[in-house]
């Protein structure tokens, strides 16, 4: 049998010169903690009468930004929740959650750092975060708001896209004018 570059050790050229230039990717999380938090109830506060459907609305925004030691980033997830009756829009509650993890990554390329922040770090982080926000909707009254798991690239594509189309509107020459 002959010797392959599998058996007898020796490097690939077409995959070996990929591997030797292709950085290690190291992350470590350091901390994960609650930023800012509040729960309104305003159910409880003004009563309801009969059968309440509620209809749930979420916004997610993302943070990120470097800290002071070598590596290390904090990006936070931001939750808006605001829960409504279907028929009237009458408020039932509103939840805020900021939620941060600090990360040590070493090996991402400069210009991959920003979408590996606010798409890699989240995923990591979210299980976390929906266990507070079910955790928090039940002890406040409400059944346990289990949040379905968010696409974190496709919330980092919308937002580039978001921001395209805003520089493009602001390049067009005349601005509206705002009354």
């Amino acid at each position: 049998m002959a010797d392959t570059p599998e058996t007898n050790g020796a490097a690939n050229p077409a995959t070996g010169n990929a591997a030797a230039q292709a950085p290690k990717i190291t992350q470590r999380v350091i901390a994960q903690y609650i930023r800012d938090m509040s729960f309104e109830n305003i159910l409880a506060q003004k009563g309801a009468k009969g059968e309440v459907q509620p209809e749930i609305q979420v916004q997610v925004n993302l943070d990120a930004r470097k800290r002071g030691t070598e590596n290390q980033y904090e990006v936070i997830t931001k939750l808006n929740i605001t829960s409504k009756t279907k028929e009237s829009g009458d408020p039932l509650f509103v939840m805020e959650v900021e939620y941060a993890g600090v990360f040590q990554i070493e090996g991402v390329p400069e210009e991959q750092m920003h979408p590996y922040l606010l798409i890699e770090c989240p995923r990591i982080t979210f299980p976390f975060l929906r266990r507070i926000v079910s955790d928090v909707t039940r002890d406040g009254g409400f059944a346990p708001l289990n949040l379905e798991t968010i696409d974190f690239l496709q919330l980092y594509r919308s937002e580039l896209a978001r921001r395209a189309q805003a520089n493009q509107a602001g390049q067009g020459g005349e601005t509206p004018a705002s009354a």
